[in-house]
């Protein structure tokens, strides 16, 4: 990354008011930010998903090599499936630090042990609102359970990550108070920033990181958002510049109803917006998201957002101009990040209604025929009614019948 100019390097080119100073004011971002990666617990969550024991293993071996700092490998309570996917990951050491989640029980905790997990995820509903309609529980039960809980995983040696769910719809002394009592009389090595429904705004997040630490000062802060409104990426990023140290993050946004915040998007607004790097390998981004999507039933817009199949497709008369002036020398001028940033394929002119008369010459090009100005104009109008006959982008051998017809 250049010194002097962070938001231009060979790899992307992106807004140089990101980094000044006005903009940049205030931010506290830890000297060391790690991803703890959800896919397989939170993201698993998502209607329909069911990653196998041995899918998870070879999940848990792809986001290892990707660099993440932690894999939340799942529930042993959920299944014996589950809990045979937690030890062996746990038992292959691959590199990150392995967590299991486990509801504020001594018998949840006991599992995530016996797995030989180096943490745990410790959850309790921390909204009054819940505690009554969806458990039936008092504040008093509710404490009490979060005490034993993390106390005892605390005594068996787990890192502990207290995890008041819905902890963002509550009243927020009610919410400090709860997580004052547990730090105080529990086991508590960081605590998780709850937004279960994804229902906090991105000016609201420092706010949270802030009182928070007022009331637990030193004690690490983990975002845990989630993606109801589409906030998830941003909340955290947010979070995570005002001092949280821990993102919990899911391969494509995969989770819950709307999905938690996407590991992609968060690791390259980090690098590329903020300046930060988290130091993992994002060249393997791409690919790793093609795996979720080979081993799941997960769809995503073929444009979606860094890892989409067709992002750097272009149809566009006008961007394909852009293109052909620009590719050389000076292929960020119309992409935000290059390619191999994170491993896409090469960007590739595809012709449609509204392709021009650029797409035409350099389509040409990569076949190796020449054609007259005139003759490229014809093609050009052959190819969009073409396009709008058929409603989409033509084929190879559609428009190689059109420049057969043209030249002939």
């Amino acid at each position: 990354m250049s010194s002097e100019t962070p938001w231009n390097t060979d790899k992307w080119f992106v807004s140089p008011w990101n980094y000044l100073p006005e903009a940049t004011e205030g931010f506290q971002f830890a000297d060391q930010i790690q991803v703890h990666d959800l896919t397989l617990r939170d993201g698993e969550q998502q209607a329909g998903f069911c990653f196998r024991s041995d899918e998870k293993i070879r999940i848990a071996g792809r986001l290892a090599e990707l660099g993440v700092h932690r894999i939340e490998a799942g529930t042993p309570a959920v299944s014996k499936d589950d809990e045979r996917a937690v030890r062996e990951i746990a038992r292959l050491n691959l590199g990150p630090k392995i967590f299991a989640l486990a509801r504020c029980r001594v018998e949840d905790v006991k599992q995530v042990v016996d797995c030989g997990c180096d943490g745990a995820i410790v959850e309790i509903p921390c909204s009054e609102h819940m505690l009554e309609y969806a458990y039936g529980w008092s504040l008093e039960r509710a404490i009490e359970m979060s005490v034993n809980a993390t106390r005892f995983a605390k005594e068996q040696g787990l890192y502990v990550v207290f995890f008041p769910i819905d902890s963002t719809r509550t009243e927020i002394n009610w919410y400090l108070d709860l997580i004052e009592h547990v730090a105080s009389y529990g086991g508590m090595d960081a605590l998780a920033l709850v937004d279960t429904t994804g229902t906090l705004a991105p000016h609201a997040v420092p706010y949270m990181v802030k009182k928070t630490r007022q009331r637990l000062p030193g004690v690490p802060l983990e975002c845990h958002f989630h993606n109801d409104f589409g906030l998830g990426a941003a909340n955290t990023l947010a979070g995570l510049a005002a001092g949280a140290e821990v993102a919990h993050l899911t391969v494509t946004g995969i989770g819950e109803r709307g999905g938690s915040a996407p590991l992609e998007d968060v690791a390259i607004g980090l690098l590329t917006m903020y300046g930060v790097d988290l130091g993992i390998k994002y060249e393997q981004l791409t690919a790793l998201s093609q795996l979720i999507r080979e081993l799941s039933p997960l769809e995503i817009p073929n444009n979606r957002q860094i890892v989409g199949d067709d992002l750097f497709d272009m149809e566009s008369g006008i961007i394909t101009d852009w293109w052909q002036n620009c590719r050389h020398d000076h292929p960020l001028e119309v992409f935000p990040f290059h390619w191999d940033l994170v491993g896409q394929k090469p960007p590739r002119v595809v012709l449609g209604k509204k392709s021009g008369r650029a797409s035409i010459a350099l389509r040409l090009e990569e076949m190796g025929v020449e054609a007259t100005p005139e003759q490229m104009v014809d093609m050009m109008w052959r190819v969009k009614d073409k396009s709008i006959e058929k409603k989409g982008l033509l084929t190879d051998e559609e428009f190689q019948e059109i420049v057969r017809s043209v030249l002939e």
